[in-house]
């Protein structure tokens, strides 16, 4: 017997109901991207090995797909890197592509390559599949979507307001009431390193202090500890992880902690003139905290950073994250090019909208009626309506086969569709269709315009 066939870890099928719902929350977040300003670019799905590798410190560089070469991968490999058991040396002479990790690095490399043909400052947004060498778990993947969107060419903080207001005019489209955008500031980060005196352990500082949520509090001391951070400099920044209240009294918190760092003190500022934003124009129904612990360990951040919260009410790593990076462009050799963007968790928003019951009806394409083939005469007489009913914009089919009236009804039930039309030789002689609503159990005799109207 032939073994079932399998998918990778971390990898999903998706049926036509999930597929459909997929495509709710594309066009909501497509729909905001839009009136938001932002145009819309693809880029390929693996890179060059050299455009993605060193981009997201060495967590991330660890879970980028390689590429095996063509051919004889193994040829340029020599007996001594064999002997070594290098993976790392290997891996270049062997891998010179890889999968995308995200979608901001070759959005970076776009812009640079692409710099003669972009009027800036250039509003994108990208809805593309990533791949990850993750452990997988609930609402993490292997292979999942992210929805982007990124301003490059401007420094100006009402980018970061309008990201705001962006990740609430999305999540409010939805119906998804409750969530929460955290942000920090990447300059926060680099103020606590300063006055603890551990500037040059900047990364390591931060990657600890982002898993705080995980491992908690004593988990990051213990990292830091092992990163060679001194305990005098961890019992100095301790208070960070008790700074409790709302936004501004956060704030004051913190200045009184970065008072003699000047790195500090300017993020203090930007965090401060955000806030005063949306303070004057009220989120809807999205909450904006400031998280001090927020660091996301990726290396290109320089400003605000953002992460956002599922509703407390629903067991869920974050939603949705980004930040500012002032020279991400400059990795590839394009220096000064500000820019900050912002990522939708497709996979994780679905979950979260599955688990509160908040796909509407209509997010569940499907055919809304369906003729029942009695035989080829009556076969040709219902494919007639069918196509005029698909030019009203109706999704109608026929049942092929002409078979069974029962095998076709329960082919109808199973497949949730609403209407069900039969048309004998009683019908065709009259230029009518008997029309039953699978809901109801209600029956009729209708032309083909009252169907039309019953219909939509």
């Amino acid at each position: 017997m032939a073994q079932k066939p399998t998918i990778p870890k971390g990898t999903r099928d998706f049926s036509p109901v999930e597929v459909s719902k997929r495509n709710y929350i594309f066009s909501t977040i497509k729909s905001q991207f839009q009136k938001f300003g932002f145009q819309p670019i693809e880029t390929p799905s693996f890179e060059n090995s050299d455009t993605l590798m060193g981009k997201y410190g060495e967590e991330g560089d660890r879970l980028i797909f390689k590429i095996l070469n063509s051919g004889d991968f193994l040829k340029k490999v020599n007996d001594d890197a064999f002997a070594e058991k290098n993976s790392q040396a290997i891996t270049p002479k062997i891998s010179e592509k890889a999968l995308r990790y995200d979608l901001t690095v070759p959005f970076a490399r776009y812009v640079v390559q692409h710099q003669n043909e972009i009027e800036f400052p250039f509003k994108r947004y990208q809805i593309q599949p990533v791949w990850r060498a993750d452990r997988p778990q609930k609402g993490r993947f292997r292979e999942f979507y992210q929805c982007d969107a990124d301003v490059v060419g401007s420094d100006s903080l009402w980018q970061e307001v309008e990201f705001v207001q962006l990740y609430d005019a999305v999540f409010t489209s939805l119906g998804l009431e409750g969530v929460t955008i955290k942000i920090n500031n990447r300059k926060i980060l680099s103020g606590f390193a300063e006055v603890i005196g551990e500037s040059d352990k900047l990364i390591d500082f931060t990657v600890a202090l982002d898993k705080l949520d995980k491992i908690g509090e004593e988990g990051v001391i213990k990292e830091m500890q092992a990163k060679g951070i001194s305990a005098e400099a961890i019992k100095t920044i301790t208070p960070i992880f008790t700074l409790t209240g709302d936004f501004s009294t956060k704030i004051e918190g913190l200045k009184a902690i970065l008072n003699s760092s000047e790195e500090g003190k300017k993020g203090i500022e930007e965090l401060e003139f955000i806030q005063r934003a949306i303070e004057a124009m009220p989120l809807k129904t999205a909450k904006l905290d400031l998280d001090v612990t927020l660091a996301r360990g990726l290396n290109y951040y320089t400003g605000a950073i953002f992460e956002v919260a599922a509703p407390k009410n629903v067991k869920m790593g974050s939603i949705g994250g980004g930040g500012r990076y002032d020279d991400l462009t400059g990795i590839f050799g394009l220096k000064n090019i500000s820019g900050v963007g912002i990522s939708f968790g497709l996979d994780r928003i679905y979950l979260v909208l599955e688990e509160l019951g908040l796909f509407p009806a209509s997010a569940e394409a499907n055919t809304q009626i369906i003729f029942i083939n009695f035989g080829e005469k009556e076969a040709l007489y219902a494919m007639k309506a069918v196509r005029e009913l698909r030019n009203q914009n109706v999704a109608a089919e026929m049942y092929p086969d002409a078979a069974k009236m029962k095998k076709q009804m329960n082919h109808a039930n199973k497949r949730n569709i609403p209407f069900v039309v039969l048309a004998g030789t009683k019908e065709m002689e009259e230029e009518t269709f008997t029309l039953k609503n699978m809901v109801s159990g209600e029956q009729s005799t209708v032309t083909l315009e009252e169907m039309l109207k019953t219909i939509k």
